[in-house]
């Protein structure tokens, strides 16, 4: 009976323009699944189910009269917390703004209920999104990895992933500053897309207080689509990316076409381990088989990383970015000094110009998501946590590494499913794309899916 629960959007979107399956009927199976599984892995903060029962039966009732309808015409989906829906909570996970009902929708919201999704609840979240892998918060308790109860589902959208994982949506929206879409895709084994920055509005994601547009300090920020199918991923960043206000008027938002449709066709840059953020011997195992693969299906190999790019280097830039986002974000703190801002900013933009460079003779970039699979829950105090691994015990934050790379110059960038341990955690991989050609990683992901498997339900 939940069978249907765990396919892809796309294909649940089928099923319903052929009315193989109403909306209704799908919403009700939906909510049943959330009842049964929601109390064990703490993935959905909040429900609208009359709306969403309402807005099923207006979907439903324009596939009967024939209608033109959106791309996600009638699927289920949820959203991350952080996200304005209105007539819901937006809180961040912190109690001090539980009561704050949004009296409008985020962008991206707006976008998925014109593609026709039908929006059935939010999201978990990490305290304020300060975490990239765990999400815990007062208001809702801590969400736990659908594979095992007892570790982490990652962060901070480890609630939209352990929803995917599960079935409890067929889709999400997160949102990616240090890694918080790729590493809990990576940890709950689904997919997870950072947009090329600037691609999808932030519009409505932010604290409760006065509305605020984009502000030029989210270069590093991104949102984009959490699925169970790289397929997926491509559909809802159709839905999601685009200008919007005053830009809109001036210029439009068009997908760039794959490089290639064939997997044997791509050029593949391969980085496999940094002594920087040594990978765990699970993690190598699951991703020195993709690499196997890869040359078995006549892939062409280019490893090492970018010339002129130091990945010490970069990772150090990137903390220091995200650094400045913080003090903007919070004013009033200590600021760094101007000197180092404008070194920063250049290291940012010679980091941008050495990857153009490097996707001038390769296509996509693979790399792990993070040193580390999924890990028991820490409560501890942040600078106190660390991850225990096969070479030891390594710092806590040690673990935005590997998103780095991604992040630091703006890139588009896939978490994979690549795998599982022997315990049985998934493992992800990281497929890094040029500027601003998101459907390249989206559609090697989806090849490389053909040839060492994609999304499995958990068997938790």
């Amino acid at each position: 009976m939940t069978e249907v629960l765990f396919r892809s959007a796309t294909s649940v979107a089928k099923m319903l323009r052929r009315r193989e399956i109403s909306s209704r009927e799908l919403i009700e199976q939906l909510f049943a699944r959330i009842d049964a599984v929601n109390p064990r892995v703490n993935a959905v903060a909040e429900q609208r189910r009359e709306a969403a029962r309402a807005e099923a039966a207006a979907a439903d009732e324009a596939t009967a009269h024939g209608e033109r309808v959106g791309p996600l015409h009638g699927v289920p989906v949820t959203i991350k917390e952080s996200f304005d829906v209105a007539g819901m909570h937006t809180t961040w996970g912190n109690p001090a703004f539980g009561v704050f009902v949004a009296d409008r929708d985020a962008t991206v919201v707006r976008r998925l209920k014109q593609g026709g999704a039908v929006v059935a609840g939010k999201t978990n979240v990490a305290y304020m999104l300060g975490d990239f892998a765990q999400t815990a918060n007062e208001l809702y308790g801590v969400t736990d990895n659908p594979w095992s109860p007892w570790h982490t589902a990652g962060g901070s959208s480890g609630g939209a992933a352990a929803a995917v994982a599960a079935g409890l949506t067929f889709a999400d929206c997160g949102t990616d500053l240090v890694g918080s879409i790729r590493i809990p895709a990576s940890f709950c084994g689904v997919y997870g897309l950072r947009p090329s920055v600037d691609t999808v509005p932030l519009t409505g994601m932010q604290p409760p207080g006065a509305p605020a547009g984009p502000n030029d300090m989210t270069y590093l920020s991104s949102a984009g689509p959490l699925t169970r199918s790289a397929g997926d991923l491509r559909a809802l960043l159709r839905v999601l990316a685009g200008p919007e206000g005053p830009a809109a008027k001036a210029y439009s938002w068009t997908p760039a076409a794959p490089r290639h449709t064939r997997l044997a066709d791509f050029r593949v840059g391969v980085v496999v381990d940094h002594e920087a953020a040594p990978v765990s011997d699970d993690v190598g195992a699951s991703l020195s088989a993709v690499v196997d693969a890869l040359a078995v299906a006549g892939v062409t190999i280019v490893e090492g990383w970018p010339d002129g790019v130091d990945p010490v280097q970069s990772a150090e830039s990137f903390g220091f970015h995200v650094g400045l986002f913080f003090a903007y974000a919070s004013p009033g703190g200590e600021l760094p000094e101007f000197a180092d801002v404008v070194e920063h900013e250049h290291r940012r933009m010679a980091v941008r110009t050495a990857w153009a460079r490097h996707f001038d003779e390769v296509d996509v970039f693979v790399c792990p998501v993070n040193f580390t699979v999924a890990f028991p829950h820490d409560p501890r105090p942040f600078e106190q946590r660390t991850v225990t691994t096969s070479y030891g015990e390594r710092p806590y934050t040690d673990q935005p590494f590997w998103t780095a790379h991604a992040a630091l110059p703006g890139l588009p960038a896939v978490a994979a499913p690549a795998g599982r341990t022997s315990s049985g955690l998934p493992v992800g991989v990281q497929v890094i794309g040029p500027q601003h050609e998101d459907d390249t990683p989206i559609a090697f992901a989806e090849l490389l899916a053909d040839v060492i498997g994609g999304y499995e339900p958990p068997t938790a």
